[in-house]
């Protein structure tokens, strides 16, 4: 049986932040919304206080930030343009994309786990195949040392 965390990490919290990140980011693939604006309504509607806020807020601007990088990082895995994605599975694979490129301190494979997690709850029915084939081969390349311990 593992110990309370001492990095301060609320796995949970963290996971909801997830959660509200790919509600926030399909809102914003949308509607086109600045994200600023798109945060703000997240702010007001949701639970904010049950989600690490802070994780949230740096996921959604990161992937906005990084959005060209990302997809180039998703490109050389998919058999169509990102942009042809269903809404729901591009957003899940550009949130863990951004998790894998840029936020090293969360394990490659929590990254994959809640992507599929998410991919089952809020995508299509198979789409949760799609992410986790597309994301295994992205945490290869950008994770080579820690996929391969």
């Amino acid at each position: 049986m593992k110990g309370p965390r001492t990095d301060g990490v609320d796995p949970a919290a963290r996971g909801r932040a997830r959660r509200r990140a790919l509600q926030a980011l399909y809102a914003w693939q949308l509607s086109g919304t600045p994200i600023a604006e798109v945060i703000g309504q997240f702010a007001d509607e949701q639970q904010m206080e049950i989600a690490d806020v802070p994780y949230f807020e740096a996921l959604v601007h990161g992937v906005v930030l990084h959005r060209d990088e990302l997809d180039a990082a998703l490109q050389p895995w998919i058999d169509r343009e990102v942009a042809a994605i269903d809404p729901i599975e591009r957003a899940v694979l550009r949130l863990a994309a951004f998790e894998l490129l840029h936020r090293p301190d969360v394990p490659y494979r929590v990254v994959i786990n809640e992507a599929v997690d998410i991919a089952k709850r809020f995508g299509a029915v198979h789409g949760h195949t799609f992410v986790n084939g597309v994301l295994d081969r992205v945490a290869f390349q950008s994770r080579a040392l820690e996929y391969r311990r």
